[in-house]
This record gives structure tokens, C-alpha cells and sequence, in this order.
């Protein structure tokens, strides 16, 4: 297994540039951005998706709820035109467009800006890929912003469609609770894979080791060092959400938010566990490799041992002094390579004895 290693995206390129300079950090894409609109309350429903950003500022004011969905932030002219109407603050959209933002809750008064990580996992490849999710709350409207498109919030969509649950009934605030509270319950999809994965490199390690399972390991320390560094700050976020003071959290959602910090809680601590394991199982992995060398180690040496009489005795007879009693004897040649079968079975017999081998 051999896989590529995950790391943040180059920043250097905003070196030099003014706060909030709109630069965006991330994949590249050349992809048209797709912008869709859900506008309901408890008794009315549409959905659409528009051409132009301009068609969702006229959904500001009413009195419904609107979550306006963007597919792509590589279009910076698109996100500067949400300041125009929308009065986002330019370090929100600095960030928005920085893909390289661990996760956050920053709370302007009129709105919040909220960012986290949504992990997709490609079977085919067996890897996960991250993607920044931004979120724009304000008081009647909720604004996303993806890396691209495809989701897995297609759940909430369906339940607003056909009115399930009391998504309809409540506010931009608990859908935005949906969509973090989704996002959590995909990372537990996510660590089941990474489970079956860890399971198959510990049945081959206890099977058969090899050079190439310490890259597994060690691709898959990194791993979890990557998802702790994005699932870490989520937790402290989320509690920041629930003791919030701001208007845009109404105190009857405390309770959901409460709930999605402890699912944070069981992601971390499953995190922890496979941490551990990994640690476990390099340790496993060092130590049977130096009981392979010990064991070679120690053949080697019973060999060289066994020699060590023999070449002692050949050495005696191949000094060829001229005045050795045994240079003239017709046995001396049989007796000399007896001696030396006999030293070496006699040697072979202690060992066993001893339990050396």
C-alpha cells in the first residue's frame, strides 16, 4: 500500500498581500460554480438552482428560511459579489476561499461564520479526501460554501422536501445543526473503512512480516494525526456553539448541539483507540523483526561455534612441521576427520541439553 500523504496547501502565494485579498488556496478547478436555493417554512417549499448570485439577495429579508448552496469557491468574483448585499466582513471571505482553515466558529453579530471538514472516502482507492465546508448564518438564511460538488447531505435535502422531521418547523439555526450533526455522523463511515483497513494490516502482521507493512503503518499514523487535527478543533467549536450567547442560536437548540459534541467526543476517542493500535502494532512489528535477527543471529552463531573445535584441529595438523608424530601414521588423515565429527555431534548434544536450540 502505498499512498500519497495528505498536507495543507501552499499559503506563501498570499505573502505580501493585504487582509482580506480574496486568493484562493485549494485544488483547482474548472468547473462552472453551481449555486442552488431551498426557501421554505412549515407550510411552503421551493427549490431552484440559479444562474446568478444576484437572484438569492432578494431571500435576505424574508421571512422564511433560505439555505443557498455554492458549489466552488475557486470563483473569487462570485464570492466578492456576496459582500455586496450580504455585508460579509473581507476576512470571511479571505477565509472561505483559504481551504487550509481548521475548523472555527467566529460570531459578527448579524451572522456567524462557521467552517469544518467534511471526509469523503473513495473505495476504490481506499483513501479519504477532506473538503472545507464554510457556513454564513444569519438569522433567516444559512450560506454554504463547497470545495466542489457532492455532498452527503442529499438526507436533510429529502427531508425538506417532503417535510419530515421538524427541520421545516425550525430555524437557519438547526439546519445548520443538520448539516455539522451529518457531516460528524459520515466521519463514524469513514473510521468503520479505516477500521477494515487496520484490521488487514494486523492479521498480515501477525501472519507474515514484511518491509512493506511499516509503510502501512506509518501511512496510516499519519492518517489519524490528520483527522485529529480537524476533528480536535470541531469539538471545542461545537461547545463554543452551545455556550454561544448570540442571538442566532436559540437556547432549544442547545440540546442537538450538546448531542453533536458528544459524537465529536466518540469520533476523537475511536481516533484515540486506532492511535494506539498503530502504536501497538509497530511495536509488534519492531519486535518480531528483532527476534528474526536474533534467530538468524543466533544459527550463525551455533554454526561458528561448531567450527571453532573443527578449525581448531585442522588447524594443529595443517601447520606441517616435519618432526609431527602423526605426519607419518597411515590413520592420522581418518582419526583427525573422526575427531572433528565427534567434537561437533558432542557440541550439537550440549546444545540441545541446554536448550540453545
Amino acid at each position: 500500500m502505498s499512498k500519497k500523504i495528505k498536507l495543507n496547501h501552499k499559503v506563501s502565494v498570499t505573502k505580501g498581500l493585504p487582509p482580506g485579498s480574496l486568493v484562493h488556496i485549494g485544488e483547482k478547478s474548472s468547473n462552472k460554480t453551481r449555486i442552488t436555493l431551498i426557501d421554505y417554512d412549515s407550510e411552503q417549499f421551493q427549490e431552484k438552482e440559479i444562474a446568478s448570485i444576484e437572484e438569492c439577495f432578494p431571500f435576505k429579508d424574508k421571512p422564511s428560511v433560505t439555505w443557498i448552496n455554492i458549489d466552488g469557491i475557486h470563483d473569487v468574483e462570485l464570492i466578492e459579489k456576496i459582500d455586496s448585499h450580504f455585508e460579509i466582513h473581507p476576512l470571511v471571505l479571505e477565509d472561505i476561499v483559504n481551504t487550509t482553515q481548521r475548523p472555527k466558529m467566529e460570531d459578527y453579530g448579524e451572522y456567524m461564520y462557521i467552517v469544518f471538514k467534511m471526509l469523503e472516502y473513495d473505495a476504490k482507492l481506499e483513501d479519504i479526501h477532506p473538503e472545507q465546508m464554510s457556513l454564513i448564518l444569519g438569522s433567516n438564511y444559512l450560506i454554504s460554501f463547497q470545495e466542489k460538488e457532492g455532498d452527503v447531505f442529499n438526507v436533510i435535502r429529502d427531508r425538506l422536501r417532503q417535510n419530515k422531521g421538524r427541520v421545516r418547523k425550525m430555524g437557519a439555526d438547526y439546519l445548520a445543526y443538520c448539516l455539522m450533526d451529518t457531516t460528524i455522523d459520515d466521519y463514524f463511515v469513514v473510521l468503520e473503512k479505516l477500521g477494515e483497513q487496520l484490521e488487514s494490516v494486523e492479521f498480515r502482521l501477525m501472519t507474515n512480516v514484511h518491509t512493506a507493512l511499516t509503510e502501512d503503518i506509518h501511512y496510516f499514523k499519519r492518517e489519524m494525526l490528520f483527522l485529529r487535527k480537524h476533528i480536535w478543533p470541531l469539538r471545542e467549536m461545537i461547545n463554543n456553539l452551545q455556550k454561544s450567547e448570540s442571538k442566532l442560536i436559540k437556547k432549544t437548540n442547545a440540546i442537538f448541539l450538546r448531542d453533536a459534541y458528544d459524537h465529536t467526543i466518540q469520533v476523537m476517542d475511536t481516533i484515540e483507540s486506532y492511535r494506539d493500535l498503530l502504536s501497538g502494532m509497530q511495536d509488534i512489528y519492531l519486535t518480531s523483526i528483532n527476534n528474526r535477527m536474533n534467530e538468524i543471529m543466533k544459527v550463525l552463531t551455533i554454526i561458528s561455534t561448531i567450527f571453532m573445535p573443527i578449525t581448531f584441529i585442522a588447524s594443529i595438523y595443517g601447520m606441517n612441521f616435519k618432526y609431527m608424530a602423526e605426519l607419518e601414521s597411515p590413520w592420522g588423515y581418518p582419526v583427525a576427520l573422526t575427531a572433528m565429527v565427534l567434537v561437533a555431534f558432542a557440541m550439537l548434544v550440549y546444545f540441545k541439553r541446554k536448550k540453545w536450540i
